[in-house]
């Protein structure tokens, strides 16, 4: 099976699309090398996917025969990514948490510039 195909049979991908987009932007590596979307998947390779800021690592058990549903996508992979990598990304998800909700709402309103103006004053 296709490697685009592949991640997006068991859904680390959205679309089929999407997966070929990553693949060739070198945000997928297939046995440790950056990789074309048409290179070939076979049980006992290994993927790994950039997720900012470290590279998520899975271990391909089975080729499924198409797109499979989420509980059944562990007897297709298993995940080799370290815990120190996974707790990496789970305080990179705190953080931008907390920057979006202190963030402004965007551009202020012609309201809220007025407010701010007679603020300044």
């Amino acid at each position: 099976m296709r490697l685009d195909k592949f991640i997006w049979a068991i859904r680390l991908y959205k679309t089929r699309s999407i997966a070929a987009t990553a693949c060739n932007k070198d945000k997928v590596k297939f046995n440790d090398s950056p990789s074309k979307p048409s290179k070939t998947v076979s049980a006992g390779n290994n993927i790994a996917v950039k997720v900012n800021p470290i590279w998520r690592s899975y271990k391909v058990l089975e080729i499924p025969k198409s797109r499979v549903g989420p509980k059944l996508v562990a007897d297709y992979i298993i995940e080799t990514t370290t815990e120190q990598d996974l707790a990496i990304l789970e305080e990179q998800k705190l953080i931008n948490q907390q920057q979006k909700s202190f963030s402004w709402g965007g551009r202020p309103t012609k309201k809220d510039r007025r407010d701010i103006d007679r603020l300044k004053e």
